[in-house]
């Protein structure tokens, strides 16, 4: 299985490297499918996205491509949401059965938005580009992007997926001023506390594989480097699209 997790790995890499999708909609329904508890998926998937979103905040740093003030606004309504979150899950006395089925039917439901929101993203973001409005360039809502933190730090630490795509259209959203580059790499920014809290909290209840986390990163990193190098040559307007097929396809049979 070390191979296969490897491959998975690259695949999934291959993939994030090309179009941007985040790689929680795609590495945690693998992940069930190799038959892993949907605790410890979600569990490896949150440290495993952590990881690899490090090196992007590095990049986007390096190119001043991050608004710290937004990130550090959606950090306090997700991160203790993400604590309040793994401190339910632990305490309420739910048994194992229980909180699998609650993280299936999450994933279920976070998959089929992120679908949603991959394919229906350039309309989107055109609608909220016509009907933005004019405010001061330091116009910081604070208590809105406090809420969107909260509801990312819910959906995300329940089932790894959320910080990618549909962190990306609620940012911009409240944002449809902010620069594409200076979005994402916000986005990126705020998704590396968020996971590795939520992570590490899934790694306390014992919902963590670090074997297969690594087997993971060694096909992943090689993964995302030949994709990025590849972008223009695969057609990633059909890619797309069929991805976000695959995600509600699985997320109704999650939630079923």
């Amino acid at each position: 299985m070390e191979l296969a997790y490897i491959v998975a790995g690259l695949v999934v890499g291959f993939v994030v490297g090309l179009t941007g999708v985040g790689g929680g909609s795609l590495m945690t329904p693998i992940l069930l499918g190799f038959g892993i508890n949907p605790a410890t998926a979600v569990g490896t998937d949150l440290l495993y996205a952590c990881i690899t979103k490090t090196g992007g905040v590095w990049v986007h740093q390096r190119h001043r491509n991050i608004d710290w003030r937004i990130t550090g606004w959606l950090a306090a309504g997700s991160v203790p949401t993400a604590l309040l979150t793994v401190w339910g899950l632990s305490n309420l006395g739910l048994d194992t059965a229980t909180v699998n089925k609650l993280i299936r039917v999450m994933l279920g439901f976070a998959l089929m938005l992120t679908a949603v929101a991959i394919l229906f993203k350039p309309y989107i973001l055109k609608l909220l580009l016509k009907n933005r409005t004019p405010k001061p360039a330091d116009h910081l809502p604070r208590l809105p992007t406090l809420a969107v933190g909260v509801m990312l730090g819910f959906v995300v630490t329940l089932s790894s997926i959320g910080a990618g795509a549909l962190g990306t259209l609620v940012i911009f959203a409240l944002y449809p001023l902010l620069p594409t580059a200076r979005l994402v790499g916000t986005e990126i920014a705020h998704a590396v506390p968020l996971t590795l809290v939520a992570g590490l909290g899934h790694a306390s209840m014992g919902n963590m594989d670090y074997h297969l986390l690594g087997n993971l990163l060694i096909g992943s990193l090689p993964g995302i480097w030949l994709g990025s190098h590849l972008t223009r040559q695969v057609a990633e307007k059909w890619l797309r699209p069929m991805l976000a097929i695959m995600m509600v396809f699985t997320g109704a049979k999650l939630v079923m």
